[in-house]
């Protein structure tokens, strides 16, 4: 990239990251968000949107890798370029992200009260700027909604979603992974509420529609698959939970590896259900 203009380059870098992000290669797509980071920072300064969009995206990489302290100071980065600027288009869909992805890394964390806040700022600011029935409202709108299902606040998580995945639909149509997550959250909704019967369909559909956008062995798959599984397990199907969740975890194993919070967690569900059997 040596004589090429820097701006365009770590432009060049952040696509790759998010294409390796896509395929679940989590460790090549934070090195390359790295070097893009390296490069912003140099070219732009610290307090350019460029640059707060590829920390979101860092942010979210680290996500994946359980690195939550590293997620949340790219998070806390981004928020911190994005609340003074107040420009429509691509300047709000930044602000609107970097909300959204703090709040979620707080939530991950099980520091609730710091994420709602943030998630209605981001439903509000969206809805604002984009207008209603755009992706991000969608993407917010879902999110807040896994808020509520972790506080038990079921109803309005239902709706929340329900609404996010007539936006998604509407948006990208029925097959998009966007869509499988929705389902995904949807079955996990019922699946905390007890109502397993309820949730498998809903775990069904995004197995399906996220396995033929993906491929069987991406991470986000096997997570539709281990949420298949434990619905079933519910409903003491366990002959058809096993292989689903053998899957799962040997996905994970191989693409977050054998310590992640994940994996971990997998394994013990496994052996639980070994022992069910």
């Amino acid at each position: 990239m040596k004589g090429r203009d820097p701006v365009d380059a770590a432009s060049e870098l952040h696509d790759q990251a998010c294409a390796a992000q896509a395929s679940g290669d989590y460790r090549r797509a934070a090195a390359l968000c790295r070097r893009s980071v390296r490069m912003l920072e140099k070219a732009l300064g610290p307090q350019h949107p460029d640059l707060a969009n590829v920390l979101n995206t860092l942010g979210a990489i680290y996500e994946d890798r359980a690195e939550y302290e590293r997620s949340e100071e790219c998070c806390r980065r981004s928020v911190a370029i994005m609340e003074e600027m107040d420009g429509d288009g691509d300047i709000a869909r930044i602000r609107v992200q970097s909300l959204v992805n703090l709040a979620g890394i707080y939530r991950v964390q099980g520091k609730y009260a710091e994420a709602e806040p943030l998630y209605l700022g981001a439903v509000k600011w969206a809805e604002k700027k984009l207008g209603p029935n755009d992706l991000e409202v969608s993407s917010a709108l879902n999110n807040l909604a896994v808020l509520y299902k972790y506080t038990g606040k079921f109803s309005k998580a239902e709706r929340l979603y329900r609404r996010a995945l007539a936006i998604t639909e509407s948006a990208l149509g029925p097959h998009d992974p966007e869509v499988a997550t929705i389902y995904h959250n949807l079955g996990g909704l019922e699946h905390s509420r007890g109502r397993y019967a309820k949730a498998e369909p809903f775990a069904r559909m995004s197995v399906e529609i996220r396995q033929k956008a993906l491929g069987r062995d991406h991470p986000d798959v096997a997570a539709d698959a281990a949420a298949l599984a434990a619905i079933l397990d519910g409903q003491g199907k366990y002959e058809e939970a096993e292989p689903l969740l053998k899957r799962a975890l040997i996905t994970y194993e191989k693409r977050l590896g054998p310590n992640h919070p994940n994996t971990v967690t997998i394994r013990e569900n496994y052996a639980v259900l070994l022992k069910n059997m």
